[in-house]
């Protein structure tokens, strides 16, 4: 069972404008249960989503094979091979422009940031991870979207997992926060650049989305 550093807030109501908000770092704050009475609209819509493009397994520059199944949607969508991480308009599996990001979905991520400080936030790329069975994500920086003034946004929906949190550097040892199906993500300003992952994912089956874990981060790529 993952250990609930929270368990001193209110229950959450799934509402964004009114969820508890903890602060995580400077420029960083949890919304917790913020996107909770959304899960299902946005499940339905992952599905849509990804039946269009479907998730895949990419491999990093050094040819390691990523644990987490990736797609994207937006004006472009974040890729990784042999040539390196970067954005691109086309889905490389079918040549074709990414699914375009629901208006619901920017709504929703503008108010996040918005409720963490961050305001105006328009993103113009989701990247949608689906993390299995001891899927994870190790430590790194969003580094590739070459606009560093907007902040990243998180949604989590599923399974339970712990986000690593880091520092400006790799060395830094990270901290484990417990994150819940609904919670909410936000980070920039300071901590724009800070490391970051998922440890490997527990076993468990939540009731909207089996086996898994979804996240879908919010990001603003400049052209």
């Amino acid at each position: 069972m993952l250990p609930d550093l929270f368990s001193d807030l209110p229950p959450p109501d799934g509402d964004l404008a009114t969820a508890p908000l903890t602060a995580i770092d400077e420029g960083a704050v949890l919304i917790r249960g913020g996107i909770t009475r959304h899960a299902e609209h946005l499940l339905s819509d992952i599905r849509s989503l990804t039946a269009q493009a479907p998730l895949r397994r990419l491999y990093t520059p050094g040819g390691g094979l990523m644990s987490a199944s990736l797609s994207c949607c937006g004006t472009v969508g974040w890729v990784s091979d042999q040539r390196g991480y970067r954005y691109q308009r086309t889905d490389p599996l079918s040549g074709r422009p990414w699914p375009a990001l629901p208006a619901s979905w920017s709504q929703l991520a503008a108010q996040a940031a918005g409720r963490a400080g961050y305001a105006g936030f328009v993103p113009n790329s989701t990247l949608i991870n689906r993390y299995g069975r001891r899927a994870e994500m190790g430590l790194h920086q969003d580094r590739n979207e070459g606009d560093f003034s907007a902040p990243i946004v998180s949604f989590s929906l599923g399974l339970a997992c712990l986000f690593l949190w880091g520092g400006s550097t790799r060395s830094q040892r990270p901290r484990r926060i417990p994150l819940t199906h609904g919670d909410v993500v936000v980070w920039g300003g300071p901590s724009r650049l800070f490391f970051h992952g998922i440890a490997p994912l527990p076993d468990g089956t939540h009731p909207l989305t089996g086996p898994c874990r979804y996240n879908l981060t919010f990001r603003h790529v400049r052209p």
